[in-house]
Parts: structure tokens; sequence; C-alpha cells
């Protein structure tokens, strides 16, 4: 009887992880590449003070099937802390709420008939089933014909931008509808109140357990292995580390799309092309640990541009504050393209023009109150779904024999959450071990 294939997965983030997992249970060989010293990738966490929580902020929704039975899967379901959650929206001069129907209804931005085209937009897109014909479609042309323009500029743009920053006006309109279906879909009762959920420990218990599943179930993982160069050869792939070379009969790489056409060789010029035209979103992060709460909103939207971030989420008004030692945990992000200026900066500029921000915001907020205070950047956080997308993206199969390459870029609609990442790591685990049995 023939040995296993053994394959190479060049990513321990949360779809190299479940991809692993998947190919490991279906009878394949499996060794699980890390450049960084722990697992997770835009998930991993970190130390902000004398607390441990996620890098960057997450949340598990309602309606995030794949992710809860993953965590089913591996016993952490239960470990679900769900709350309800509150929204505002800053629009230069002061905060108003935005948490139900009656909130919508006093919003002093857009008057009663804006109201009620919003309304009409949101219960449409979270009826539609199927956002495919809506890649057609440049997202404000959508929104400005269903909802008005100017309900687009007040309610909608600020909304893009928080998460698109000046990518905002790139996207389709199958970028809003998954946006609207996902958190649609986290709403329950019969106020709509909007639920959210984390696991205890955040991401880094979800980590280390998931983690010692994989490798129970055979992965080998090695971390601090940065990829340098994926090369066919012969009897299968060398792939390069600054460790040493590792050799595998076929290989998975979850690197974005930039990164895995300079570092995998042999690929078409046609192919190459279309990695490298792939738009991506990346995010300066602080995560602030303070003494005192802001506006006590788990999530505001900023309309004021002039503010030099794209929104303000404070996970310490959903997580039990006895998780960050009974002070609170804010983060603020501001979401730029790849190849943004603002990556250049350091991060004492960041931290003098972050904090100038929410101090306009929360006039009464001191350097006093902050305890804590650190910066993250990711150039390569997500694909942007631009108009025609998946027309232009290259298949997971390469033209090199046994290459392939899965990234968040085959996540086609929608924001990028774990719960997609890990429906993309279900279906491509499945394509490909239907090929290694044929």
């Amino acid at each position: 009887m023939a040995p296993p294939t053994h394959w190479g997965i060049l990513g321990g983030g949360m779809l190299g992880l479940t991809l692993a997992l998947r190919m490991a249970q279906g009878g394949q060989r499996v060794t699980l590449l890390e450049a960084a010293p722990e697992l997770g990738g835009l998930t991993a966490g970190w130390s902000l003070g004398d607390v441990v929580w996620d890098r960057y902020y997450h949340v598990i929704t309602l309606s995030d099937a794949r992710l809860r039975a993953l965590l089913a899967e591996i016993g952490l379901e239960s470990e679900i802390r769900w709350g309800e959650t509150r929204t505002s929206y800053f629009d230069g001069q002061g905060l108003s709420p935005l948490d139900n129907v009656f909130d919508y209804l006093r919003l002093p931005v857009i008057g009663m008939l804006d109201k009620a085209r919003l309304a009409a937009t949101i219960l449409c897109a979270s009826r539609r089933s199927n956002g495919r014909p809506l890649e057609a479609i440049p997202v404000a042309d959508w929104l400005i014909r269903w909802s008005g323009r100017r309900t687009y500029e007040r309610v909608w743009r600020p909304l893009l931008r928080a998460k698109l920053g000046s990518n905002h006006d790139k996207v389709s309109a199958a970028f809003i509808w998954g946006v609207i279906r996902r958190f649609y879909g986290a709403r329950r009762g019969g106020r709509q109140t909007e639920m959210f959920g984390t696991v205890e420990g955040g991401y880094p218990r979800v980590l280390s357990v998931l983690g010692d599943v994989v490798r129970t179930a055979g992965v080998r993982i090695d971390v601090g292995r940065p990829v340098q160069a994926v090369r066919r050869e012969d009897d299968g792939f060398a792939v390069e580390t600054p460790s040493g070379p590792y050799a595998f009969d076929r290989v998975v790489a979850t690197f974005a799309a930039p990164i895995a056409a300079r570092i995998c060789h042999g690929l078409a010029d046609r192919e190459r092309t279309l990695l490298e035209g792939v738009l991506y979103q990346g995010v300066i992060c602080a995560s602030l640990l303070l003494r005192r709460p802001l506006g006590g909103a788990y999530l505001t939207y900023i309309a004021d541009e002039t503010i030099p971030f794209t929104a303000v989420v404070e996970m310490s008004s959903l997580v039990d504050r006895a998780q960050f030692r009974g002070h609170h945990l804010v983060y603020v992000p501001r979401y730029v393209p790849a190849d943004d200026d603002w990556f250049e900066l350091d991060d004492e500029t960041i931290r003098g023009r972050f904090m100038a921000g929410l101090v306009r915001m929360f006039p009464d907020l001191t350097d006093d109150d902050v305890l804590a205070l650190q910066i993250s950047r990711t150039r390569h956080v997500v694909a942007v779904p631009t108009v025609g997308y998946s027309s232009r993206l290259p298949p997971m199969a390469t033209s090199v024999p046994g290459l392939f390459i899965v990234n968040s870029a085959h996540i086609t609609s929608g924001a990028l959450a774990v719960d997609e990442t890990v429906g993309l790591a279900n279906t491509a685990a499945a394509r490909l071990l239907a090929e290694a049995a044929a």
C-alpha cells in the first residue's frame, strides 16, 4: 500500500489550521509551517499591559454556523459567552445611539423617508440568497438607488469607510450584501437586538485548543518558519526556510495573493499577473487598556472624516471585564490600502494622532486613563471585492501540478470573518481530498 501523500500547509492562521485538520482527518500526512513564533495569523493574541487577548478584535455572531461547528468539534462552543451589543454613530458633533429601529427613527442626519428607504435596503439584502449578480454593480450605485444619496453619504459611506477606508468606493454591492446578511443574522428577538459572542480567553484560548487538536490528529506544526521560496522538483516540492528546506509531495500556500506570486516559483505569467492584481486592504490598529469606559457602545461608526481612524470598538462593553483584570479594552482601527503611507509612520506618531482623535470624540479622556497602548500593523488583511471580482480571481489549483494557493482572496462576498475563513478551509479541503483520491 502506498504511503499517504505528504502535504505542506504554508501558513498557520485559522485557514491553515482548519485546512490542516481536515486534510489529516482525510488520511493525509500533513506538516504545517508558520512564519511567526505563534499560531493564529490575524487571530493571534498578544499581551497588552497585564492582559492577554486578541491582537485585533473578533466576535462570533449567531449566524456563524461554520465557526460554531468547529468550536463545538474542539469542545469550546460551551465556552461562548453571548451579549447584546450597543452601536453608536459620531457625526463630528456628538454621539447618537444606533441600537434598534427607534434609534434609527431618531437619527438626526436623515429624514423619515430616508429612514424608510434605509430599512427597506437592509430588509431586501437580508432576504437575498445569492449575491453573485451584485458583483457587477458598484456599491455606491446600488446603495444610492435603494437608500438615496443622502442616506448613502451620511449612513452607508461611514459604515463602508469603517471597514474599507479609502477603498470603500472600489467594492461591488456584493460586499455590503454579505455584511448585511452576516450581521442581520446576529439579531434575535422581537426588538431585533444584536447578539455577539466571544470564547472565554479570546482567540488565544481558541488557538491553544485548536493547535492541540490539530497535533493530536497527526499534523506536525513548526512555527518560526518563514517561507522564502516554493519550487517544484521532479519528485515533489522544495520549500525553503531560514531553518532549512522541507520536502513535500504537494503544497498549499495560504499567503496573501501578492506574497504567493513572489514566493511560488513556476507560475504562468497570466496567473502571476492575476495574483499581483488582487487589491488588498490593510489595517493599522491601536489597542488601548483603559481605567474607564469610553461611550459604552461596542461599535462606534464615524462620519467625520477628519478623525484619523475609521471606528471605535469597545470590547469591554461585550466581554466581562474580569477577563481584562477589571480594565476596559478598546480597539481603534484605521483601514487603509496595503501601500498606504501610514505604514511608514512610527508608533509614537500614530499614538499622538489617535489620542487626539479620541479626545475629540470623548473630551474627558486623559493620558492618565491609558494604562497601555500598542500599535499593530498588517498590510494584507482582506482582498477587496471589487466590481467583477470573481472573474479575475485565479483558481486554487495553480499551473504548477501539485501546488495550490488558497487564501482570503477566495472569499468572494462579504467582509472577512473567521466564519468565512473556516468555511473556505472546509470547502478547499474537500476539493483537495477529492483530487488526492482521484
